[in-house]
This record gives structure tokens, sequence and C-alpha cells, in this order.
């Protein structure tokens, strides 16, 4: 027997998403209880397929893939363009505070700042579990690796030096984004990700750094690179579940009993005595910035486009900070460190396109 057309034209329905089919209607205003309102049973027969399936999504099923990597590039690509300015920020702070202090005083104060967001935003504590792998984001990228290392690095190197030494750092993520994440990027990936950390290699090597072993400024920022590779992959598989902000916040909350001490017993020692107002004002950035409202963007687009994709944006860090040295710092970039800038922004392009 031939279909009706008002079964046709509900098959049309469900196939094309939601219209007002009268059909659909008296079919179901004819069998509807005396009491029901037919404004009721009009808005049950409008339901879409669309809407069907968000019933049963999660918010990240009903995500699709493309659009997740996307918002993860352009909040990676925030978190970089905050993060561009800080060696060239610690460069100015160190030279007229104690690069102990820039360290742990800039945790400290950030640490205050999280201490409020916690309070105001009405935070859970973590669990015990999320608090042990809260400690290694700290050694990463709070206390350790990156602030202490890189500022005492850079009292015997310039920022432009240093940024192209910290270049390696997406690579860096990247395997520990494999062995912490258990993320599995591909070959394609993996190639062009290695030959950025090759040319950084290659940069200090001929930049003097090979010439009868390694310099000490290069030692500090390579370690910096891998304690601050391994906060980056830890804090952005974290912000899986607590979210970008809580993760660097609670980092910087139970860092507190070991910044602030440091801090306090620098200071006393008169480690701010030969501040500037321009020491002050870089202090001031790297606290705000660098150390609290770039890892709200930064650890968020690493949680919704993966750790190893994401991590690479990172390597468009050295290529900013060579321009802010040359603009703020007055340094000269040699022909050698934009070639290799370059470079590296090739291969995060690269990077980007592997799949």
């Amino acid at each position: 027997m031939a279909p009706s057309a008002a079964n046709r034209r509900i098959a049309c329905w469900t196939v094309t998403g939601e219209t007002r089919n009268r059909a659909m209607r008296e079919r179901t205003d004819g069998n509807r209880s005396p009491g029901c309102a037919a404004a009721s049973v009009t808005r049950i027969a409008r339901i879409t397929a669309a809407s069907a399936l968000s019933l049963s999504m999660t918010v990240k099923d009903n995500v699709t893939a493309p659009s997740r990597v996307t918002a993860g590039l352009f909040l990676g690509a925030l978190g970089v363009v905050l993060f561009s300015f800080s060696l060239p920020a610690t460069r100015l702070a160190v030279v007229g505070l104690d690069p102990w202090f820039v360290a742990f005083g800039r945790a400290a104060g950030a640490g205050v700042l999280a201490a409020g967001y916690l309070t105001a935003t009405r935070a859970r504590w973590p669990s015990a579990a999320q608090l042990g792998r809260l400690v290694v984001v700290a050694i990463g990228v709070v206390v350790v690796g990156f602030p202490l290392l890189t500022s005492i690095a850079l009292t015997q190197e310039t920022a432009s030096h240093g940024a192209i030494v910290i270049a390696a750092l997406p690579a860096a993520t990247a395997v520990f984004a494999v062995v912490r994440g258990g993320e599995r990027p591909s070959v394609r990936f993996w190639l062009a990700a290695s030959a950025s950390f090759l040319a950084v290699l290659v940069f200090v090597g001929v930049s003097g750094g090979f010439g009868g072993g390694l310099a000490l400024p290069d030692l500090w920022l390579l370690a910096a690179v891998v304690l601050c590779g391994l906060g980056y992959a830890e804090g952005g598989a974290l912000a899986r579940d607590l979210g970008g902000a809580q993760t660097i916040c609670w980092a910087l909350l139970i860092s507190l009993p070991v910044t602030v001490p440091v801090a306090t017993v620098v200071f006393s020692r008169g480690g701010t005595e030969q501040a500037t107002a321009g020491s002050w004002l870089a202090f001031g950035y790297v606290t705000v910035a660098s150390m609290f409202l770039g890892f709200f963007f930064w650890y968020a687009g690493l949680a919704r486009g993966g750790v190893a994709r994401i991590g690479q944006v990172q390597a468009l860090q050295p290529v900013l900070t060579l321009g802010w040295s040359v603009l703020l710092l007055h340094e000269t970039v040699g022909p050698l460190a934009l070639v290799i800038g370059l470079l590296v922004l090739a291969c995060v392009f690269l990077t980007q396109r592997a799949r």
C-alpha cells in the first residue's frame, strides 16, 4: 500500500530537521487527552535530530574534533602572546632584582591572585590524585622549572638568545604528552617537531654553546625546557578535568608554602635594593600576565586541542620574543637567529597540518 501524503511529509521532516509539520500536529492532536494543551504537543512534535542527539551527549561529545582544535589553537595562541614577553620582562627585572626574588616573588604574588580567584568562584578542592599531579605542574612551571632557571640564565645571557633555546619547549611538551597523557601524534608530526628541536641545538652549537662544552646559561635554559615541558603536559591533561584557570590557580596555591618564605628571605637580605621602576614594572608583568593570566588561556587551549598539537604553538614564542627583544631591549638579533626562528615557525605550521 502506498504511503499517505501525511506520512511522506513526516518522513521528510524526520530527515531535514525542525519544521512546523501540519500533518504531525494533526496526528498528535487527535490522540492527545482532553486536558492536554496544543502548545505542549507542538513543542514535542518540533523535536529535531540535533536536539535529540544532544540529550544523550556530553558537552565534550557534542563538539566536533575540528572545532575543538580550532578553539584550542585560538586559546593557546592568546597564551603564547602573553608568554612571549616573559623573557624580555624577566631580563629587565633581573637587572635590579635578585633572580631568586623574581622567580619566587612572582609565583607568590600570582598565588595570592589565585587564592582570590578560587575563593570567588567557590572552587572545590582537588582530589588526592589531582593534588599529586598539581605538584608536578608546580615544580615545572611555578617554582623551579621556567621561573627560577630562566631567571638565573638571563643574568648572563640575552633574552633573544634565550628565546631560541626555549624554542625546544614544544618538542619536550610533545614527548611528555605521550609519556604522561597517552597521546599518539602521527609520524609527520614527530618529524616536524624533531626538526624544530634540532634547529635549536644547531643554534646553541653554532653560537658558541658547543665550544668546549655547553655554556652554563644554556644548561639552565635546557633544564627549564625539560621541567616546563613536563609541567605543560601534566597541566594540559589535568585541565580537562579542572579547567585551565583552576589548574594553574591550584598549582600556585599549593606552592605558597615554598614561594612566600623564599621570596621573603631574599627580600629581607636586600634582593631588591637596586631595583628601578622598570624592574618593578617588568616584575609586575611576569607576576600577573606570565604566571597567572597567560595560563588561563594556555591550559584551556591544551585541554581542548590536545597537549602535543597545541603545545607546538609555543614554538611561535621565539619569533615574538625576538621582536620584543629588538624593540624594547635594543638587542641585536643576528641572521642565524632569524633563520632558526623562521625554520621553527615553518615546523609549527607542519605540525598543525599533520594528522
